[in-house]
């Protein structure tokens, strides 16, 4: 019996995979044409786009954060549309009510594919790309991690990894002739985030970066984990949403993505190290249910993760995977470092604005007399307390969320609004498929909830909330800084604890005033909001500050 192969020309392959997928992208966006036309958003009043590709988020990417939704809201009311990638309806409220519903449901509103599609290729599916079920596996896993008595244990290594910033920039302003008087420039940006990088590394997953060791070449995964967040493309491009949208454009290899999968794969093979010690050290035959609470208390995140791909108890189809626990690996790496140096950042640069906020923290704070206090005396400073919540409020380190409807659904409302046809409306009438905006910052610094002084950084609000703040549904501070409902940041507390006991430290030891002028900084988002110089054409996130050691008379 003869076998006979049939050889196609690889022209013809190629032909028939070009014309599979544009005929897919075809379907795709005729799917999204009649999706618009169709949607009851498109009775919404707002902006005209000024792209059909890009929409309005050219014009928003260009803006601060938040600038443009704010004026939007002046023009056309609190609840509207604007447009996203080819033109489609975007819903953008600051109804309270309707974006606790949306929170609240997050069953029914998930993360649209872009973002996902995002995190997958940055961080991998951990608990920031799975959805329903999945999510709440890895919530149920990860959380206890970040209890308030496991926070308490992490206390004195947070404040270790502060006092060794704080030398560490002392040494560097000892390099400055000028600092004692006109003070030393110092971006303080990759200082802030090598501290925090080192933080969750120790808190997390036992594992010592070595971020802010000037004497030790950085560790493998601290450059692996730097390049990977270094190839967020800072540019906006559709490419990204195309790819997210036509799965097979993913198989186009760009410079970044390149970059990406290289630094991931060096993550990988230590992730695979520390995961392999952990379960070398884990008990045999440990079950979910079997350990005491003060034993589940003092492990780290790992050892939790680890323990959920192994315990006995536990179904196998309930089981995390070692790949499972390498994603959350980046994952929590990236929430255990960015929110906090970005907040931090921020709340420095906001007291170089007011030195007086500076002056009152810093007497606040002499009023301890230890250099690492206990968490119950660091969280009962009232006037550092009142600094970082404002300094969560005005400066969001993540301004803004998305989420896409996964049914047909009303949104209750606060407030009634009218659409473009003049009729009123008491529910927001959703589609499946339809994208809603969820405006963090907008909402944190509302001057309907906040009051006419709402862009202002006072701390001294704190002392007396109005009543409407009440109505924010966030998970702290009566602000959605760390969002709400059964998807809010499951870190908040130790990103709280950062940022405390970072402050108690910087602002001790030094005095801060801005480099350049004030209207020389804007801000940028990739993960979370930074600042960075108008004027400089690298677009580089940066904070140059002028630090003098403080004198304490």
């Amino acid at each position: 019996m003869t076998t006979t192969t049939i050889m196609i020309p690889f022209g013809k392959v190629l032909l028939f995979a070009i014309t599979s997928v544009t005929a897919f992208g075809l379907w795709k966006l005729l799917r999204l044409v009649y999706r618009e036309v169709t949607s009851p958003l498109r009775h919404l009043p707002g902006p005209k786009g000024t792209s059909w590709i890009y929409g309005n988020l050219g014009e928003i990417f260009e803006a601060d954060n938040s600038v443009l939704h704010e004026q939007w809201v002046e023009e056309y009311g609190h609840t509207l549309k604007y447009k996203g990638y080819f033109s489609t309806n975007r819903l953008f409220t600051m109804d309270t009510r309707a974006i606790k519903h949306v929170l609240v449901h997050s069953t029914d509103y998930h993360r649209p594919s872009l973002l996902r599609h995002t995190f997958s290729q940055i961080l991998g599916e951990g608990v920031l790309w799975h959805e329903g079920a999945q999510n709440r596996h890895q919530r149920h896993i990860t959380t206890p991690a970040f209890g308030p008595a496991r926070i308490r244990g992490l206390t004195s290594i947070v404040f270790a990894k502060a006092i060794q910033l704080r030398d560490v920039v002392s040494s560097e302003i000892s390099k400055d002739p000028a600092a004692s008087t006109t003070g030393a420039c110092i971006d303080i940006v990759p200082w802030l985030t090598r501290t925090t990088l080192d933080a969750i590394g120790l808190a997390g997953f036992n594992y010592n970066f070595n971020a802010l060791n000037a004497n030790e070449n950085p560790s493998q995964l601290h450059e692996a984990f730097t390049a990977v967040l270094d190839a967020v493309p800072a540019e906006f491009s559709i490419f990204p949403a195309l790819q997210a949208w036509i799965p097979p454009l993913r198989l186009i290899p760009t410079d970044d993505a390149r970059n990406i999968q290289v630094s991931r794969r060096i993550m990988a093979r230590i992730g695979n190290e520390l995961v392999t010690n952990a379960k070398a050290t884990a008990p045999a035959g440990a079950t979910e249910k079997g350990e005491s609470e003060k034993s589940i208390l003092h492990r780290d995140l790992l050892t939790l993760l680890v323990k959920a791909s192994t315990a006995t108890d536990i179904p196998e189809s309930r089981k995390l995977s070692d790949v499972d626990v390498l994603d959350q690996f980046s994952t929590f790496l990236v929430a255990g470092r960015e929110p906090a140096s970005s907040a931090t950042t921020w709340a420095l640069y906001a007291m170089t604005l007011a030195p007086k906020i500076q002056t009152k923290l810093r007497e606040e704070l002499f009023t301890v007399d230890t250099e690492t206090p206990s968490m119950d005396d660091l969280m009962a400073l009232p006037y550092l307390d009142a600094v970082v919540r404002e300094t969560l409020r005005v400066h969001a380190p993540v301004p803004s969320t998305v989420r896409v409807a996964m049914k047909d659904d009303v949104l209750p409302l606060e407030k009634p609004f009218t659409d473009k046809n003049g009729v009123v409306h008491d529910g927001i009438r959703i589609s499946k498929g339809d994208t809603l905006f969820i405006p963090l910052l907008a909402i944190n610094r509302s001057k309907e909830l906040w009051g006419p002084d709402a862009h202002e950084f006072n701390p001294e609000r704190w002392q007396n909330l109005p009543e409407s703040v009440s109505n924010i549904p966030g998970v702290w501070g009566n602000m959605l800084t760390f969002l709400g409902g059964p998807r809010a940041c499951i870190g908040y507390r130790f990103a709280l604890l950062e940022i405390k006991a970072l402050l108690f430290t910087l602002v001790r030891a030094f005095e801060f005033e801005l480099a350049v002028p004030a209207s020389e900084i804007g801000k940028k988002t990739t993960f979370v909001q930074r600042p960075m110089l108008r004027g400089d054409p690298t677009n580089k996130l940066q904070l140059p500050l002028l630090l003098r050691p403080f004198q304490r008379e």
